[in-house]
């Protein structure tokens, strides 16, 4: 096993190029990158690409000279080699997105705060929960920050979007984890630069309510799959089947494949349905529409939740929903919890007046969003939905 490059003989850019790779892992590939000065935007898939002037240094820092076809074999052989379809990118309303590898022991996660003001003490007991699954945290750099003006954010707009970039990009960093919702994710991706986000590949990004702006981007740019489920500072503090049913699905997806996990459903319209999950903040999913960043519901199976909305600003937002098309298509529901939106019955009320006229199967009572229990949903996988059994079943593992 060796860090490989072929020779210079890729034309592009008015220049020619070489490929490093490893047929060891991606992690090592990744160090020996970073140790020589290979930037992360130069990684494309499985191997980063190499200006020729640069050829001699790589080889003089350890690299193998081979053959083009020699890399190209022993990264098939090792397990490693990555198709341009399994390359991230747009992908069509529907679709199964791309899965991010599943975690490991000893990976490093990062924290970032790219809405709301983030809370010290619940900070700190979320990040002992994700070191006790054996992560290693990094805090973005401006994870504290609160400005003098506009309080409800967690520091400057640039200041966010940096944390965001610096995480994402890192090679090092395998899942970025927001540290609360609240408000100011679309603020944030206003100022992301997509393209390198793209260029840096797959990671695991989780965490829900406000940063369903996020998801919606990232399925929508990056057809990547990304898991809604429980910010830092709620993850201490959640139940414990919560946080062992998001554990499994980070790091042992084929054992978190039912959604539900016996918790008890009702039925608004019964029946059966399979599509690739979508949704997430009901209030935010509204809010995105227009939006180059939106993703509809079209061959998917949709879930929701909300949290502080009266039953009339609900309403409001289906029916914003409804009317701009965002439902059309769509093959089943699954809603989750309405904290603070009004009585049990009042909510319920709204959901089946404006959505059981969709005609197709919705289930009440998921353990998804703001009440105690959040299990991990991850969005871009594929999914069936059975009302009779009450459940909510991947067709495949959340990551790969």
């Amino acid at each position: 096993m060796a860090l490989l490059i072929d020779p210079p003989i890729v034309p592009a850019r008015g220049m020619l190029w070489s490929h490093l790779a490893s047929d060891a892992s991606l992690d090592e590939l990744h160090n020996f990158a970073r140790s020589i000065g290979i930037p992360a935007r130069g990684f494309d898939r499985d191997h980063y690409d190499v200006p020729a002037h640069r050829y001699d240094s790589v080889v003089a820092a350890g690299a193998v000279p081979v053959s083009s076809r020699e890399l190209v074999q022993r990264l098939r052989n090792a397990g490693l080699r990555r198709r341009k379809s399994e390359s991230l990118g747009r992908r069509a309303v529907g679709q199964a997105l791309t899965r991010p590898r599943r975690l490991n022991a000893g990976d490093e996660a990062a924290i970032v705060a790219p809405a709301g003001p983030v809370p010290a003490d619940r900070l700190e007991a979320g990040v002992r929960v994700l070191e006790t699954w054996g992560l290693r945290v990094r805090l973005g750099n401006h994870v504290y920050d609160r400005p003098d003006s506009f309080d409800y954010l967690a520091g400057i707009d640039g200041d966010r979007a940096s944390d965001f970039m610096r995480a994402w990009t890192d090679p090092q960093i395998r899942a970025v984890f927001g540290a609360r919702g609240g408000y100011g994710a679309q603020r944030t991706i206003e100022l992301l630069d997509w393209g390198q986000l793209v260029q840096a590949g797959a990671k695991v990004l989780c965490g829900f309510s406000d940063l369903t702006a996020l998801h919606q981007g990232i399925a929508a740019i990056l057809g990547l799959v990304t898991i809604h489920g429980p910010v830092v500072t709620s993850l201490g503090f959640g139940d414990a089947q919560t946080a062992e049913q998001v554990r499994r699905t980070l790091f042992e997806p084929e054992t978190a494949l039912e959604l539900i996990g016996g918790h008890e459903t009702t039925t608004l319209v019964p029946g059966a349905a399979q599509g690739v999950l979508v949704g997430g903040n009901l209030s935010l999913l509204a809010a995105e529409v227009g939006t180059p960043l939106s993703r509809p519901a079209r061959g998917s199976l949709v879930v929701l939740e909300d949290c502080d909305e009266e039953p009339y600003r609900i309403d409001r937002s289906l029916t914003h929903l409804l009317r701009s098309g965002w439902f059309e298509g769509v093959h089943g529901i699954g809603l989750g919890s309405w904290v603070n939106c009004g009585t049990p019955e009042q909510v319920r009320s709204v959901l089946a007046e404006r959505l059981t006229g969709l005609g197709v199967p919705i289930l009440c009572g998921l353990p998804i969003g703001h009440g105690t229990a959040n299990h991990a949903v991850p969005l871009g996988v594929r999914a069936r939905l059975d009302t009779h059994a009450g459940t909510l079943t991947l067709i495949q593992p959340a990551l790969a």
